[in-house]
Order: C-alpha cells, then structure tokens, then sequence
C-alpha cells in the first residue's frame, strides 16, 4: 500500500512572519501602556500608603515590571 504524505515548508511564509511581528509589537506596546499606567498608579499614592502595601519608593520600578511582565 502506497501512503502519500505532505510536506509543509518548515519555513513560515512571510505574510505570517509579518502578521507575527505586528502580533508581537502590538503586545509589547500594550504591556508598556500598562507598566506606564501602574508607575503612575504606584507614585500617586502617598508614603503612608506605600507602607501600608510594604512598599517603599525605591522599589516602584521592580514592583511594577514584575507586576506587568512577571
């Protein structure tokens, strides 16, 4: 018996390697948008209230990058 099997490029047209970058860009740009947003967030609130979460000012980038890109 005779099997016909087909083969797919393993390469990814360029129509798709160009939907995968905007796919990829677009998110990057939302995760930005919402560290920007957080950062914000973060610095509106008062030192009384940094505290009260055991947080200091120092520490708001780290707390926002992991909060956002994990």
């Amino acid at each position: 018996m005779a099997y016909i099997t087909a083969n797919h490029a393993a390469h990814a047209s360029l129509t798709e390697r160009v939907s995968a970058f905007l796919a990829n860009q677009r998110q990057a740009f939302a995760d930005h948008r919402l560290y920007v947003k957080t950062m914000s967030e973060l610095k509106s609130l008062s030192n009384r209230e940094l505290a009260d979460l055991g947080l200091c000012r120092s520490s708001l980038h780290e707390v926002a990058y992991k909060a956002v890109y994990g």
